[in-house]
């Protein structure tokens, strides 16, 4: 449709590579199946040569999920595509994204290429990919910083050597949006063969700019937008999704174009990559943020007693969030529950998936007077992927206090063997660390951890996020209860697990030196 702007998501990529993520295969697929419902036109699912469990993800995914193009990225070299297309065969829609850097001082330093050896090594790539039968993306990485006359060469000669999208990189999120759309007008002025192919724009968010460059890009041509759910990813990271998708939806009596997201799946997708990155989003963060359809001024909320367009531009129901909360407690029923499941957007559950979810329900009703939606959210994303769980918290008990020295024994079940330990630490939560550790016999480097409430109230749900690193890789737990100390206690076995289950599938690790765009 000559109207239609393709949303290519790369957080499962580009997304994964923020410090401190690192997703499993699981936690891949099942964020998969969700930017399926969210309908997103692209999957970018993994780099399949950085890693054995990277390249498992994008081939789990390629079976699984059949409705959107699913795309692996490659460096311009043969054993990359093999590898790529590896992954990629059993995908009904595969798509092979190759790159190379084009920037003076990207060739001159990182690659120390000359500009025709970069030329032919970018038209081997693309050539070679499309013999093997895929949809091939070339992007020239550093594109915005590549010297025009030879952008446009480039550009060229991959056209006709078969790719089918164009890919231009803000890479290092340094373009202007006049700037960045003058760059996509010219391609379209001075680039032969540029009508046959679509032209897709990848900005980074160094400067800020990243939305706003990408819908300079569209005004000026642009097919497709690169983006990452909550704009995860390197450094300041990419374009938002839900950001410029809103934009074009919102503002679509000025730029004219439409895309195929579902909008109302935006929120649970957004929460979905929150709590299984376990990167959390600033309360003012545009379209998602806790904030961002909340009104405290005296002037505002006058303002939309009277007509809510005074002071929303889109409504919260057009992102999948409720106006008003449907509040349950430990008398409300099953089918009260499987309601209010559907209109949170969980209406794919099997029967045994609601079934467990409604007693872990009951569980927390029966410790709070009343269970708001971001309670159920928080259950349910804490079933939604599941891994062999090595390890399981079977008892803990902690004393504290200001002049005690903080203490804790834990019984840990392994395998069927019941393992207990006590430990001292300051304060509770080191205490219950250490106690862990001693149980487990590992060696722990903590990275991170975080404790913060999912709702209000002295009987909230508390959530816990740990951060480990074994090797180089780290591992993000999640825990969740209403006592907090249970939760971190939680948080940190759960990325335990991870880590075991990770050495276990995967022992080799992730090849690090990868350089990506």
């Amino acid at each position: 449709m000559a109207n239609h702007i393709a949303i290519f998501d790369t957080t499962l990529r580009d997304g994964e590579q923020s410090p401190g993520i690192s997703l499993n295969m699981h936690e891949k697929l099942e964020i998969a199946r969700q930017l399926e419902n969210l309908g997103v036109d692209v999957i970018e699912a993994g780099f399949p040569i950085s890693s054995k469990g990277d390249f498992e993800a994008v081939r789990a995914v390629a079976r699984e999920v059949r409705k959107p193009v699913i795309a692996a990225l490659a460096r311009a070299v043969k054993k990359d595509i093999d590898r790529a297309w590896e992954a990629l065969h059993e995908a009904a829609r595969p798509r092979i994204h190759t790159f190379i850097a084009t920037s003076d001082i990207h060739m001159k330093y990182k690659l120390r290429m000359e500009p025709e050896e970069v030329i032919k090594r970018a038209v081997e790539a693309v050539s070679y990919a499309k013999s093997l039968g895929s949809q091939v993306e070339f992007s020239p990485e550093d594109g915005s910083r590549t010297r025009p006359e030879f952008l446009y060469m480039i550009l060229e000669e991959v056209i006709k050597a078969g790719a089918d999208v164009i890919n231009i990189p803000d890479t290092v999120g340094y373009s202007t949006p006049d700037e960045f759309g003058a760059i996509i007008r010219g391609i379209r002025e001075n680039v032969k063969g540029i009508d046959n192919v679509v032209i897709s724009v990848h900005c980074h968010n160094d400067l800020g700019m990243a939305v706003a460059n990408s819908l300079a890009a569209v005004a000026n041509g642009a097919g497709q937008v690169e983006c990452t759910i909550n704009g995860l990813g390197e450094r300041a990271g990419n374009a938002a999704l839900e950001e410029v998708v809103m934009a074009l939806r919102t503002r679509r009596d000025y730029y004219q174009f439409d895309t195929g997201i579902v909008t109302e799946q935006i929120y649970r997708t957004s929460t979905l990559v929150t709590s299984l990155t376990g990167v959390l989003i600033q309360p003012n963060k545009a379209i998602v943020g806790a904030n961002a359809f909340a009104h405290e001024s005296g002037i505002h909320q006058h303002g939309m007693l009277a007509n809510r367009q005074t002071y929303e531009i889109m409504t919260p129901e057009s992102i999948g969030l409720k106006k008003s909360q449907m509040i349950l407690g430990k008398h409300s029923g099953r089918h009260a529950f499987e309601e209010r499941l559907a209109e949170l957007g969980y209406s794919d559950l099997t029967q045994e998936e609601i079934n467990e979810a409604f007693e872990k329900f009951k569980d927390l009703a029966d410790k709070k007077k009343y269970v708001m939606d971001s309670d159920i959210e928080a259950l349910m994303s804490t079933k939604l992927v599941q891994i062999p769980e090595a390890l399981q918290l079977e008892y803990f008990h902690t004393t504290s206090g200001n002049s005690l020295i903080s203490s804790s024994t834990v019984r840990i079940s392994r395998e069927g063997e019941l393992i207990e330990e006590a430990a001292c630490g300051d304060g509770p939560v080191d205490a219950i660390f250490h106690a862990i550790e001693r149980a487990t016999g590992l060696e722990i480097k903590l990275v991170d951890y975080q404790i913060r409430a999912i709702t209000s109230g002295k009987d909230a749900l508390g959530e816990g996020i740990v951060k480990i690193e074994k090797n180089g890789r780290k591992y993000v737990g999640r825990g969740i209860s209403t006592d907090i100390i249970e939760a971190s206690a939680k948080a940190y076995i759960n990325a335990i697990n991870k880590m075991l289950y990770d050495i276990t599938e995967f022992p080799n690790g992730k090849q690090d030196n990868i350089e990506v765009v």
